[in-house]
């Protein structure tokens, strides 16, 4: 609760820092409902305000010197604008891991825009922001673990190892052993966040306001926005708990015939709070590690289709999407109680980790969501302009959604080809995707600045997954998976709404139709498989 009111009072902040500035800090203090609270804020604010000065100053000042006189499309200009990207993205990075927090949070935002951002930028923010983020000290989580559950760690647990086994932006893990001899694994929130979150918010809604003043084309504020919606609930370990329920439930009730090979682990709400969060620990190869998913007896490219199956599902039918499915929250074992094939082969399970960011999708916006996807599978220009347009991409610009969305340009787009979606990660696949993201910044900008928040976290979930299918092979089958999925969301939400015994007919008959032509694209990727095999 005390987080809540911290950020409901973001604005009261930033005056705090200001009356600071003007040695007015007795008064704040004086009359605020938690003095310590307010004056430990009173004196982090100036501190990271004037350190995001700096940096804000520093990046526009670069990119107004070096590009003077140099006009857009100039070979130099170009030369001289990745240089200057490259030295900008060190000096936000810097300004990351300096202030921590929530601006580690913001740096892996920005790793996971790839095409949205310069390259420069999501290269330096990517290589750094996952692996390296802050550690707290074992007094410190001690500290947490005492005040939440009145115990010390050695008290609670019959073992619990000091040394964590992960560190994220907001928390880290610790590996434990409960009294009745169950392995757990313990998340704890680092120490700082709560009383820091709100003043973290205020500092970098500043910098990317004053970046947006300069470059008026450089319009991240919807991401500051985000954020200020979703730091909140990924700081209340609660919040995860019960989003990790609801998503195993809705697996069971709304996909049954794959919600065995989907788990999230168990958590132990008596030693779970809203900064502590002790659940089952699972034993799995991180998604990305081909070799150790082989190791355990698991296709990588059967994994490629669970993954996709699975958020599939989630977006197009449930309408409850995990948002944030990087490499490190998604696990893979064997499943459970299931026997190898004549070649020691198994089925993979999929473990969710790390419930904290979900999004839910109103009824008509992922109707029209699962509208846009199945067009985009089929190559269907008139239905992917309709539902971008629905969507909010607007009349002018649904072709550039349609790509950002798929990474491919709009002529590839809308190819009937089986594989027309397909990046095949070669150097001139990239370098076109990285001229259409350069020439066309402005118009992303102003795309992202129309679409409602909840389809830009689409976004970044299609980003994380892409780069995750990417590690595993890019299969072709999980764009027909898509293509099914979505299809049966459509006419699942069809039938609800057709009364009469004609037009549920209607729909019935489109189902054939649509089955035949998954059919068909099968069958086109068959043949695409069996050339490759031949030359």
């Amino acid at each position: 609760m005390a987080s809540r009111s911290l950020w409901r009072t973001r604005t009261k902040l930033v005056v705090a820092a200001t009356a600071l500035c003007g040695g007015s800090v007795a008064a704040v203090v004086a009359t605020s409902d938690d003095p310590a609270t307010t004056l430990k804020l009173c004196t982090t604010v100036p501190t990271r305000l004037v350190r995001d000065s700096l940096t804000a100053a520093s990046i526009a000042f670069d990119y107004e010197y070096s590009l003077w006189g140099l006009p857009e499309g100039n070979s130099e200009r170009k030369k001289v604008k990745h240089e200057v990207h490259l030295r900008s993205a060190r000096k936000l990075q810097e300004l990351c891991f300096k202030n921590g927090g929530i601006y580690i949070k913001l740096g892996q935002h920005i790793g996971q825009l790839e095409y949205l951002v310069p390259e420069e930028y999501v290269r330096t923010m990517r290589e750094s922001m996952l692996n390296k983020c802050p550690i707290s000290s074992y007094e410190q989580v001690s500290e947490v673990i005492k005040k939440e559950l009145g115990q010390t760690p050695e008290e609670i647990y019959k073992e619990f190892n000091p040394v964590p086994i992960a560190s994220a932006s907001l928390a880290q893990v610790h590996v434990a052993l409960t009294h009745d001899d169950q392995k757990v694994a313990v998340k704890v929130q680092h120490t700082h966040m709560t009383d820091t979150a709100a003043a973290d918010h205020a500092t970098v809604e500043f910098i990317v306001t004053t970046l947006h003043r300069f470059f008026p084309s450089f319009d991240y504020r919807w991401l500051v926005d985000e954020m200020r919606e979703s730091i909140p609930k990924e700081l209340d370990f609660l919040v995860e708990a019960k989003n990790s329920e609801k998503c195993l439930d809705n697996f069971q009730k709304l996909s049954p015939h794959i919600a065995g090979y989907v788990y999230a682990p168990t958590v132990h709400w008596n030693l779970s709070t809203s900064k502590l969060l002790t659940m089952e620990f699972i034993d799995g190869a991180q998604v990305d590690d081909v070799k150790t998913i082989r190791k355990l007896g698991i296709q990588p490219n059967e994994v490629a289709q669970l993954v996709s199956r699975a958020f599939a599902e989630m977006m197009f039918k449930h309408g409850f999407v995990h948002c944030d499915p990087h490499a490190a929250n998604l696990l893979i074992r064997p499943l459970p109680y299931s026997k190898g094939n004549l070649l020691g082969k198994r089925k993979p399970q999929l473990i969710l980790l790390d419930h904290g960011l979900y999004k839910e999708l109103d009824n008509s916006t992922r109707f029209n969501y699962a509208s846009l996807w199945k067009g985009l599978i089929f190559a269907d220009a008139n239905a992917i302009k309709e539902n971008s347009v629905k969507l909010g991409a607007g009349e002018d610009l649904y072709a550039l959604f349609a790509g950002i969305l798929t990474m491919r340009p709009w002529n590839r787009v809308i190819d009937p080809a089986v594989d027309h979606l397909v990046i095949k990660g070669s150097d001139s696949d990239r370098s076109e995707l990285q001229m259409y993201a350069s020439e066309y910044f402005p118009q992303i900008s102003e795309l992202l600045r129309r679409l409602p928040r909840v389809i830009l976290l689409m976004l970044k979930t299609n980003e994380c997954l892409r780069t995750v299918n990417k590690s595993l092979g890019s299969s072709l089958e999980t764009f027909l998976i898509i293509g099914r999925v979505s299809s049966e969301a459509v006419l699942d939400a069809k039938l609800l709404q057709k009364k009469s015994l004609l037009r549920w007919l209607s729909v019935w008959l489109e189902g054939l139709l649509l089955e035949a032509r998954l059919f068909g694209m099968q069958v086109g990727l068959w043949l695409l498989q069996l050339r490759k095999a031949l030359t």
